[in-house]
């Protein structure tokens, strides 16, 4: 009886030994890389599980995910960036101003408008996204370009035309949760392709924004043979680059309906004690569910933990900084070189037309394309995104600096070397942002990317709010001391913007910056 009794011991010994064994070896799948005894399980109707299946299998990188990012960025950034050639025409025809020089100010005001109603809805936006997916979110931000962005169009005083971009950005919440997704659709090693696309994109937009507002504004002036004067278009003369967009935005919209979501439907976990039952039998229920119970307890309670501390987490926190720092940087050239280009000379303008301003802006953003999605992700794995945002920061500060000798130029000679001198400066723009881009979306595990995202977009608006009111406000101010001694005229805006471009190149540098690093797989408890 004893030997009998000692047997049946060592039997429930050895089965509790090989419930743990089992166990083990589901925490263990990712580290063996598919050897492990049980294989990961997708759930058939999780939006979540199909994008990740695709990543096991390298069918991520596609031209279907690449175009479904290409198009919800662009949209979200052409109504932003549209009315940058003619908004200085817009504010004249408004008879708010008593001045000339006072034109720059009050644009200034209708640019930070948007970026003020960002800044006090991005983190609601990034949370939504978080619990109900990054698909939502981005079409009722599609939809709100629709609606908001033809109203400006077809705006007649400037109340409303504060307004409409103040409602525009308040309801278009995409920019945070797209950052998310664009690390989540494609797999670790393609992550910086994603989020290059993401730039170009955007980067694009603020080309072909300005492009479109430059040709297609005010069409009874330009082209009188197809719009008539006293017509429709003669009365609300920017409103045809804003119904283009709207345009677009709608067909987006639509395609924005096969937009494969990233976020899982299902608790994460549940799967496993599943498995382990299927294979053990009823038996082993109470025991798989006190060892799987234990483990999701855990989990949660890392999970938690996170949520509590994302403003701690310096890496991320310390990329946020940086960024909102460059974002204010980018919004005030892009107000100021948008406003002075089109200034007269007197006042150290280049006396452009929308048209050029136009020109200018389309010609950068031919080669931000070729940069971003051919040269950008090749030097990024080389140099990695801090040393190369670095060098870019330094590089852009002389270069900006030059801006108002090129004033002095005239002629062809002028235009081209305006035309190297953007196209240089966006490139840089670009390299800095994207590479923020990348330290910020690696900072933080997939659930907490659209929260984090949401933080990164709430504060890049509160200083992009800074932005535009304050590069115009600049601008006038600097064109009212055209003959001082220290930094006459222009030279002393793109001084101001040299030294916020200063500050963030300064802090780019450790100890302040800081990369997350690499984990090992996960270990056991």
């Amino acid at each position: 009886m004893m030997s009998g009794q000692e047997g049946h011991n060592k039997d429930i010994v050895l089965w509790k030994q090989k419930v743990v064994e089992l166990c083990c070896n589901l925490q263990m799948e990712e580290m063996n890389d598919g050897e492990a005894l049980l294989k990961k399980k997708y759930y058939e109707n999780c939006p979540g599980c199909k994008v990740d299946k695709a990543k096991e299998l390298k069918t991520d990188v596609s031209f279907r995910n690449l175009l479904n990012i290409w198009m919800v960025v662009l949209c979200s950034a052409l109504p932003i960036s549209s009315l940058l050639p003619y908004q200085y025409f817009m504010i004249r025809d408004f008879n708010i101003a008593e001045r000339e020089e006072d034109i720059n100010a009050y644009a200034g005001y209708v640019g930070s408008a948007f970026m003020l109603g960002r800044s006090l809805t991005s983190i609601p936006w990034g949370i939504v996204a978080d619990r109900y997916g990054r698909k939502p979110v981005a079409i009722v931000g599609i939809i709100s370009v629709i609606i908001f962005n033809t109203l400006f169009g077809l705006s007649t005083s400037f109340w409303m035309a504060v307004s409409t971009r103040f409602f525009l950005g308040s309801l278009n919440g995409l920019l945070g949760p797209m950052k998310a997704y664009c690390s989540e659709i494609f797999r670790e090693e393609k992550q910086a392709l994603g989020l290059s696309t993401f730039s170009a994109a955007w980067g694009m937009g603020l080309i072909i924004g300005p492009a479109l507002g430059g040709y297609l504004a005010q069409p009874t002036k330009k082209y009188p043979h197809i719009f008539s004067k006293g017509s429709f278009w003669d009365k609300f003369p920017y409103f045809l680059p804003s119904v283009i967009i709207s345009a677009f935005a709608v067909a987006v919209a639509i395609a924005c309906i096969w937009l494969p979501e990233t976020l899982h439907n299902h608790p994460l976990g549940d799967q496993s004690t599943k498995d382990v039952e299927a294979l053990l039998g009823d038996q082993s229920t109470n025991d798989v569910e006190a060892l799987e119970t234990g483990s999701k307890r855990k989990d949660r309670d890392k999970i938690i933990q996170k949520d509590e501390n994302l403003f701690r987490n310096w890496p991320l926190m310390s990329s946020i900084v940086v960024y909102c720092i460059f974002s204010l940087h980018d919004i005030a050239y892009q107000e100021v070189f948008s406003l002075w280009a089109v200034s007269p000379r007197r006042l150290g303008g280049l006396n452009f037309t929308t048209d050029n301003v136009g020109d200018v802006l389309a010609i950068s953003g031919f080669s931000l394309i070729v940069y971003q999605l051919c040269i950008y992700p090749s030097l990024e794995r080389a140099f990695g995104p801090v040393r190369f945002a670095r060098v870019s920061g330094v590089l852009s500060i002389p270069l900006l600096q030059s801006y108002p000798f090129i004033a002095m130029l005239s002629g062809i000679t002028q235009y081209l070397v305006i035309n190297i001198a953007s196209l240089l400066k966006n490139l840089l723009r670009v390299t800095i942002i994207t590479g923020l881009f990348l330290i910020q979306n690696r900072a933080v595990e997939q659930h907490q990317r659209g929260a984090a995202n949401g933080i990164a977009m709430t504060g890049m608006s509160i200083f992009k709010t800074i932005g535009p009111a304050g590069g115009g406000a600049l601008l006038a101010w600097s064109q009212k001391r055209m003959h001082a001694f220290f930094l006459p005229g222009t030279h002393m805006v793109f001084f101001i913007l040299n030294v916020a471009g200063g500050l963030g190149v300064l802090l780019m540098f450790t100890p302040f910056l800081t990369e997350k690093k690499k984990t090992p797989s996960k270990q056991l408890h």
